[in-house]
């Protein structure tokens, strides 16, 4: 019970002297759930975090997004696998996990069905109960999932549509980007877009084009 809310505020003081925002306003929200549990268990009559706040001194990473110039010079030079890849990241809108995590039965006519998406190596589902849903897919996407479909080696519904060279397992994201992504990008600059960037370019440029983002 010797915890005060003016100790932890401190301690998230210093942090921020070092860390970025996103890492202390991560801690800030696990202090407050630790000390919710242990008022929940009857450790402690009040939660001494409930009201901390991040400091706004804390550094704030620098958010790239790309232009559709470089949009464009990706696609160019990525293999057939990674540009399908990047065009579910950028023009779907679709998180890695959610990608490497597709089987075909969930690649409908005019949609990806999004139940699930591989999160350190594991099935999981996905990161919100918003998450669960449908990505449509662009004429010009539907293509290349078609291009991707005539040279996969296996396309039974239950089959990945990312498979690993096992074919039981979906490729790993790090390996995929490291071997597939890098080696491509880095001689045209763009080893900076990975798929954060990719996200949030897909959102930048719907909203320079006017497109409703319920769309």
């Amino acid at each position: 019970g010797s915890f005060d809310r003016d100790e932890l505020q401190s301690l998230l003081d210093r942090k921020g002297q070092t860390l970025s925002f996103s890492v202390v306003d991560h801690l800030r929200w696990d202090l407050k759930q630790i000390f919710d549990m242990a008022v929940s268990e009857e450790y402690l009559r009040r939660n001494p975090a409930f009201l901390l706040f991040t400091p706004r001194e804390c550094r704030r990473a620098e958010t790239r997004v790309m232009t559709l110039e470089e949009v464009r010079q990706l696609f160019s030079v990525l293999d057939i696998r990674e540009r399908l890849i990047a065009r579910l990241a950028l023009l779907a809108g679709m998180r890695p996990g959610e990608i490497f995590g597709l089987k075909w039965a969930r690649m409908e006519a005019d949609y990806a069905d999004i139940r699930q998406r591989v999160y350190r190596g594991d099935i999981d589902s996905p990161k919100s109960v918003r998450s669960v849903r449908h990505a449509a897919l662009s004429d010009g996407l539907l293509i290349s999932i078609d291009d991707w479909r005539a040279v996969s080696l296996d396309t039974n519904p239950d089959a990945w549509v990312f498979p690993s060279e096992k074919l039981t397992t979906p490729v790993a994201k790090d390996n995929c980007w490291r071997r597939g992504f890098l080696t491509k990008l880095k001689p045209i600059g763009l080893a900076w877009a990975n798929f954060q960037v990719m996200r949030r370019t897909h959102s930048s440029l719907l909203k320079e084009l006017d497109v409703d983002p319920s769309v």
